[in-house]
């Protein structure tokens, strides 16, 4: 039985030239870690874990006794003994996001212990190529917004998206005004979501709904902070437009709050950061028990999106047989991020408005380490 030998981190830290970001304020860097998990017998596993590194790094530390020596194959039993020896750390937290990364090495790991697929280790490879949606959108520095928006968006017009996301949340009649020049550039056809970020309080999100509902938008992402439960299930019950959120959500514990209370129509968990694919899997059975849509959020390395289109491939369609009227749509950024699209040897395949599940065993994923030592802090 392969046992785990050691866990490393990789930081990775890339600084945009021209910031970018959310109503809440501009992204100056991005970044996050590479989790490598070595077998004693050589095969190595790698995971993404969301959020600083250097904390990330720290909570490395305290936890890895609870790994080392384990079968790879039981790391998700070491991680509930995490949760259950650190109860007072509660389960909003690094620990929850490095758990996360690793459990998705482990996987990485298993799968070429096994040489099958991520998707087929965690219930078969159903599809081949998941439909993303362009994320991007953003506020940037520039003095004129609207044509920094119609920057970001021309280009990707006519790349045969379906789907795209704009950051929204700064002011009810900015929202209206960003709104409506992304549906004259994108087309009538093309399903368009925003994302507030939870820069709002209800009777705000209620006024800019009111502004953009007019021009379709598919949903409204985060309009609330991330753990308001009794706004969100106020604002559910009023909301003109269909709500998603969990992008920011650690634990499985909440995303149950979310998905029994059907505060969203959309759940949104993001694998680097709420538990890797273990945590992924029970999300996407407590959605399909509830009969409520998934979309995960993605917006770190080209790690997490591999795993986040593993998981997808594996989704079964439940309540729906052969007609799937909305699939699952996967977040796929299309911003200036060399953390996605520059740290492979083979860059994960977009075309007409779908990714390529990556084949090949465990993740389906070739390192570039050269790449990878361009974006490691000095």
């Amino acid at each position: 039985m392969a046992k785990i030998r050691d866990i490393e981190i990789i930081p990775l830290v890339f600084t945009p030239p021209v910031p970018y970001g959310s109503a809440r304020g501009m992204a100056r860097s991005r970044g996050g870690s590479l989790i490598l998990l070595h077998t004693e017998d050589g095969i190595e596993g790698i995971g993404e874990a969301w959020g600083p590194p250097a904390v990330t790094r720290a909570c490395l530390e305290v936890i890895k006794p609870f790994y080392i020596g384990q079968s790879v194959f039981a790391q998700q039993g070491a991680a509930q003994r995490v949760l259950a020896a650190m109860y007072h750390a509660g389960t909003q937290n690094q620990f929850i996001s490095l758990m996360g990364g690793i459990d998705i090495a482990a996987h990485d790991a298993i799968g070429k212990m096994l040489n099958l697929s991520v998707a087929e280790l965690i219930g078969g490879r159903l599809r081949e190529r998941i439909p993303v949606y362009a994320s991007g959108g953003y506020f940037t520095a520039d003095d004129d917004q609207d044509r920094a928006l119609a920057e970001q968006l021309e280009p990707n017009a006519g790349r045969g998206f379906t789907a795209f996301k704009i950051k929204i949340g700064r002011a009810p009649k900015e929202d209206a005004r960003r709104v409506r020049l992304a549906r004259h550039i994108i087309g009538g056809e093309a399903l368009l979501t925003v994302d507030t970020n939870g820069n709002y309080t209800e009777d705000g999100v209620l006024d800019s709904m009111r502004l953009t509902a007019p021009f379709d938008i598919h949903w409204y992402e985060e309009p609330l902070a991330p753990q308001d439960w009794a706004g969100y299930r106020s604002l559910s019950a009023r909301a003109p437009i269909r709500l998603a959120t969990g992008e920011a959500l650690y634990s499985v514990f909440d995303f149950r709050r979310l998905i029994d209370g059907r505060l969203v129509s959309v759940v949104q968990p993001d694998l680097t950061l709420c538990g890797g694919f273990a945590a992924a899997r029970m999300i996407g059975m407590l959605c399909a028990a509830e009969h409520q849509r998934i979309s995960p959020h993605v917006w770190g390395t080209g790690v997490g999106l591999a795993a986040a289109l593993h998981f997808l491939a594996a989704l079964p369609s439940y309540p729906h047989n052969e007609h799937v009227p909305l699939p699952p749509l996967l977040e796929y950024d299309v911003g200036n991020n060399p953390l996605q699209n520059e740290l492979f040897t083979r860059p994960l395949r977009y075309a007409d408005g779908m990714v390529d599940v990556p084949p090949g065993p465990g993740l389906g994923i070739a390192m570039d380490w050269e790449a990878v030592k361009r974006f490691r802090p000095v």
